[in-house]
């Protein structure tokens, strides 16, 4: 965060340099608020750049074994650029040499480990295990005792990402 703050302040800095580069172009003519605004815009401008190349910085950061299994975009009243493009703030990463598949009467049964990403200024990050029915699609958190949450269960449709990565 205090890096993200340095830089900040730097494109302010540098967006003033060309409001002062463009008064000194027309002698002195064009308004001294320029100034202030083209050091607001140039911060604005950089944190909005930072929000949208988050996801593509994190996922070049990711070793070869991890594969990206969804993303998840928001949008909110205080960014309004965000309706036009939705920002990407969290996404989950399988990590495949985690996978370990055993038959059962009822399928084939995979574990595997799936990390959880967020945008936010400590960089989020949660890892938990889980259990996936290939047959049936079910999908089951495992705690840390290594007991499944049946009670939060959830349905895998056939295309999706994950369940075609975990059961191949």
């Amino acid at each position: 965060m205090f890096w993200n703050l340095v830089a900040t302040v730097f494109a302010g800095l540098g967006a003033a340099g060309i409001a002062l580069a463009i008064r000194s172009l027309t002698r002195k003519k064009a308004p001294k608020w320029l100034i202030p605004v083209f050091a607001g815009l140039g911060m604005m401008a950089y944190q909005v750049y930072i929000e949208y190349t988050w996801f593509d910085h994190m996922k070049s950061r990711l070793p070869s074994e991890a594969m990206v299994v969804s993303t998840q975009s928001e949008t909110t009243w205080w960014r309004p650029w965000s309706y036009v493009l939705p920002q990407i703030t969290s996404f989950t990463v399988l990590d495949r040499e985690s996978i370990r598949r055993q038959s059962t009467s009822e399928g084939e049964v995979a574990r595997f480990v799936l990390y959880r990403f967020r945008h936010t200024y400590g960089g989020r990050v949660s890892e938990g295990i889980h259990l996936a029915n290939c047959r049936t699609g079910e999908l089951v958190p495992v705690t840390d005792q290594g007991m499944p949450l049946t009670e939060q269960m959830r349905k895998l449709a056939p295309d999706n990402t994950l369940r075609q990565a975990v059961c191949r």
